[in-house]
């Protein structure tokens, strides 16, 4: 069972889904994960070996003025579909966030470091990870990861074509670090660890390589330009945080060390940049 099978994960989990796997993908619009009773009843009726829990509530800064959502879908439902898995029996693979961190400490997150988020979106995705950990112990797998993007749906490689068609210059934050993570590896390497019953606990997963929203930005152009998605080249200015005021404070620093996760799957992702040009390739296919 996967949740979330509209978004751009959930897209991706059903296009590499394993030969041998009966696949349930179920969007919010087919199966509300907040409706405990509902979840039970479901959960009961086709006793899944696996959900892969994709859903969530992602609007970072609107998440500061809707908080009860946010924790609705981010730690609650979670716990819901945890607690039923926790009765009837199956795995729970639970994607989260390097939002969960502050971006103090200046050296990738380990999956054991203390996480100290430092917004509502932050804090609700915490909380779904203590809410599934502890309803299933050993049953189940969080997966954190970073700055997800895909051919699909609202992202910041969408984003960033269509202000580069509509603007003469673009202005991006410079001084917050990150990957960024396409969704079919992500998605590929959750297949990887759904094979593998013995992970449990927490692990970290994104695409090979550093970068700022800047860089990616510039990236993302000069990836467009060369397939045809822009017609021209706009200037690209890196600003401060503190010179793009947003609702949710972000970490400056959220990169996440994730070779003990490469090494636990025997699977590693390429460079930020060649997804990106995989990615660009799709979008213009489309």
């Amino acid at each position: 069972m996967v949740t979330g099978a509209q978004g751009q994960l959930g897209r991706e989990l059903a296009r590499t889904v394993p030969r041998d796997y009966e696949l349930h993908a179920l969007s919010h619009q087919d199966f509300d994960i907040s409706d405990r009773s509902a979840v039970a009843k479901w959960i009961e009726t086709y006793r899944p070996q696996l959900v892969v829990n994709a859903a969530g509530y992602t609007a970072v800064d609107r998440a500061e003025s809707d908080r009860d959502a946010a924790f609705l879908a981010n730690t609650f439902a979670p716990g819901c579909v945890a607690e039923s898995l926790a009765q009837f029996g199956g795995r729970l693979i639970h994607i989260s966030t390097d939002f969960v961190f502050d971006g103090s400490q200046g050296r990738p997150y380990k999956p054991g470091d203390p996480p100290r988020p430092l917004n509502v979106y932050g804090e609700s995705k915490l909380g779904g990870e203590r809410r599934v950990l502890e309803a299933l112990g050993s049953r189940a797998l969080v997966v954190r990861t970073s700055w997800l993007y895909s051919s699909y749906g609202n992202n910041f490689v969408h984003t960033m074509i269509r202000l580069m068609r509509e603007r003469d210059e673009i202005r991006v934050v410079g001084d917050q670090i990150g990957t960024p993570t396409w969704a079919r590896g992500l998605a590929q390497a959750v297949w990887v660890a759904a094979a593998r019953d013995h992970l449990s606990g927490v692990c970290h997963w994104t695409d090979a390589g550093v970068a700022s929203w800047y860089d990616f930005a510039a990236a993302i152009q000069e990836e467009a330009v060369a397939c045809g998605l822009l017609s021209r080249v706009v200037p690209i200015v890196p600003v401060r945080t503190e010179d793009y005021p947003t609702a949710a404070r972000r970490p400056s620093y959220s990169v996440l060390e994730k070779h003990t996760t490469w090494k636990a799957l025997g699977y590693t992702p390429g460079h930020w940049r060649k997804a990106l040009h995989l990615v660009m390739q799709e979008v213009v296919s489309q």
